[in-house]
């Protein structure tokens, strides 16, 4: 069984059905200047969209008489920074997307979530605030109170929580602060503004991932704290990490293999010098 060991490690790699998808950069779906995704139909209903190999949810409604809402993933590249209000909710807080590229993805709760055809390790993503979302804890609005309060020492956060999926199975989440104002020095607070990287690692081989967010702002109705964020560049671990990773394991393995046929083979040379000796 131990001889076979390096081959079996590698069948428990190489089956346990990791794949490497392409990356999630939003600039393979086309858009005009200054606008964002709109399914363009007047019938509720599911309008999931992909891009790489990853599909995001969006769900349309339709109200009537002139009204409609949505939920889950959109896509954009809208550069307002400085507009407050609902009317600017496709904008990222950085101007652009990561690294200075045209698309990204806009994210609003009820649900958000990912999905890839088979599991997927995630290297990670770039995450953001939306400018509504911004401006709205940095100045406070008709609906949320300013972060920190007028004094600036109210303990507020604003925090988004990636939970990986392999099937039914949960493989972890991660949680990542899209504002903090928890410091003892109120000079630490922070509204994320340019695009920050995610590690997804941790959440190993997953063929799904969904995303929520949570505010210390609630009221009756729940979050006060507009319920949006903006993410680009998801991205598997590159096919070359995988294979040093097999790799070095098996090295592993066969080291340890090698050396127990040592101590094998020392054991009876061992016995027959002791024997020899008497």
């Amino acid at each position: 069984m131990l001889r076979n060991f390096p081959f079996v490690f590698a069948a428990l790699i190489l089956g346990s059905g990791a794949t490497h998808a392409a990356n999630s950069t939003f600039d393979d779906l086309p858009l005009p200047p200054q606008s964002n995704y709109a399914p363009g139909v007047s019938d509720s209903g599911a309008f999931p969209f992909t891009s790489g190999d990853a599909t995001f949810n969006h769900q349309f409604s339709n109200w009537g008489g002139g009204y409609s809402s949505w939920s889950g993933w959109a896509y954009s590249n809208q550069t307002d920074t400085t507009t407050a209000g609902y009317g600017n909710q496709y904008s990222s807080y950085a101007g652009t997307g990561q690294d200075g590229s045209q698309n990204y993805a806009v994210a609003f709760e009820g649900p958000v979530s990912v999905t890839f055809a088979s599991a997927t390790v995630l290297s990670g993503a770039w995450f953001t605030n939306t400018t509504y979302a911004a401006l709205s804890m940095r100045d406070g609005d008709g609906f949320a109170k300013q972060f920190g309060g007028t004094s600036g020492n109210d303990a507020d956060f604003f925090t988004l929580t990636i939970s990986g999926y392999n099937g039914a199975t949960s493989t972890g989440s991660i949680d990542f602060m899209l504002a903090d104002y928890r410091f003892d020095d109120n000079a630490k607070d922070t509204i994320v503004k340019d695009w920050t990287f995610v590690d997804m690692q941790s959440l190993g081989a997953v063929d799904s991932l969904t995303f929520a967010l949570s505010s210390s702002d609630n009221g009756s109705f729940g979050m006060n704290t507009p319920a949006y964020f903006a993410m680009d560049s998801l991205a598997p671990v590159p096919e070359p990490e995988q294979a040093v990773l097999l790799l070095a394991g098996l090295l592993l393995v066969g080291r340890a293999i090698r050396k127990r046929r040592a101590d094998a083979s020392d054991g009876p040379r061992t016995r027959r010098c002791a024997l020899d000796a008497a």
